[in-house]
């Protein structure tokens, strides 16, 4: 029986969709899956065809974490490469130019967490279980989790979820503010795909500045943070997107942006 790749690369228009694809073990992110991964996100940041990219999972998961099989086996100094590596991986994904969304099809714990954090829009299943028990297992989060999600829900939920090792439905992942949508199991990928069609007809100029601005301004003070709004902003008006949109809105029609389909 010939063995699954770990990760499915499929294209639909300008989107790419990136599968994790190992559902006997949950999707579970071995060395192997996680290399394979950077390198297929670092080619689609490449690739002028690609407007945006979704992760999912294959089965009932989306990532239910690192391989523990492999992972308890590591001495310190491997696992400080594992932990580097897995930084990589997630840095990469959160400084993309495009759009990244993570539809979360299952469960989504440890490095699972980790991957939906360093995407720009999470968007769950009804069926989704969120987590980050790495502390049951005697370590923490080792990929940039702990800062990501404080950032994101607050110092208070963070440890809780952290302390406990507590798995969360996705109506509490919502209310906490952890995903944007929640959504049927049914309808997820439809949902997914809808919005990453809505951002296509933007000015793709545009998306990445604004998002170059938003992931700027996390570890900036307010003017900082603000100065670069006000350089993006303008490098719109030096590109041709500016000129098209505007000039759409005055003739009322839809505008026509070169990498817009």
């Amino acid at each position: 029986m010939s063995k699954l790749p770990p990760l499915k690369v499929q294209k639909d228009s300008n989107l790419a969709i990136l599968t994790f694809n190992r559902p006997e073990v949950y999707n579970a992110l071995d060395t192997e899956t996680v290399t394979i991964t950077l390198s297929a996100v670092r080619e689609l940041e490449n690739d002028s065809t690609v407007t945006a990219i979704v992760f999912t999972g294959a089965g009932k998961a989306f990532v239910a974490g690192a391989d523990i099989a492999e992972m308890s086996r590591k001495t310190p100094a491997q696992a400080r490469a594992y932990a580097e590596l897995g930084h990589t991986l997630m840095r990469t994904i959160e400084r993309l130019s495009k759009p990244t969304i993570a539809a979360i099809n299952g469960y989504c714990l440890g490095g699972g967490m980790e991957v939906a954090l360093a995407s720009d829009i999470r968007i769950a299943s009804e069926t989704a279980r969120f987590g980050l028990p790495e502390t049951i297992l005697g370590i923490i989060p080792g990929w940039g989790a702990l800062p990501r999600i404080t950032r994101l829900v607050g110092t208070a939920v963070t440890k809780e979820l952290i302390f406990t090792g507590d798995i969360i439905d996705a109506r509490r992942a919502l209310e906490i503010g952890l995903i944007n949508h929640l959504v049927d199991p049914d309808d997820l990928m439809g949902f997914v795909m809808d919005m990453a069609r809505k951002i296509r007809l933007q000015s793709q100029f545009a998306v990445t500045r604004a998002k170059k601005v938003i992931d700027a301004s996390v570890d900036r003070a307010l003017d900082d943070a603000c100065t670069v709004e006000t350089d993006a902003f303008v490098a719109c008006f030096e590109a041709g997107d500016q000129k098209e949109g505007m000039r759409a809105f005055l003739e009322k029609r839809e505008p026509k942006f070169p990498n817009s389909r």
